[in-house]
């Protein structure tokens, strides 16, 4: 088990006599320190991974609308279409029937 600069590694198994050996891995120690160590390999694999990897660059994600109006763009034409409308009425006569002073 590779275990460079990690401090608390299992105990080397080969080491020990066969009765110690027994204990050693059936009390669970070995296990745990085992686990200890491939926790601590992943860990700082992800870290290496994480100071290593390309950095994002896109500073808009898809979906979020990006620079266009977004909900104001409707009640703004509305707007418009209103003042428009009351535009051309202000052009329009006041008289009920435009024809009322032509044939009387």
């Amino acid at each position: 088990m590779k275990t460079a600069g990690i401090r608390n590694t299992p105990v080397d198994r080969r080491r020990l006599s066969d009765q110690d050996k027994s204990d050693y891995n059936q009390s669970g120690a070995y296990g745990n320190r085992a686990q200890a160590v491939s926790r601590t390999r992943a860990y700082r694999g992800n870290m290496a991974y994480q100071a290593n990897r390309p950095k994002s660059t896109v500073t808009q994600t898809p979906g979020t609308g990006g620079t266009s109006l977004g909900r104001i763009a409707q009640p703004m034409r509305q707007m418009e279409i209103g003042d428009n409308k009351r535009r051309s009425e202000s052009f329009r006569p006041d008289k009920e029937n435009i024809y009322d002073g032509i044939y009387n």
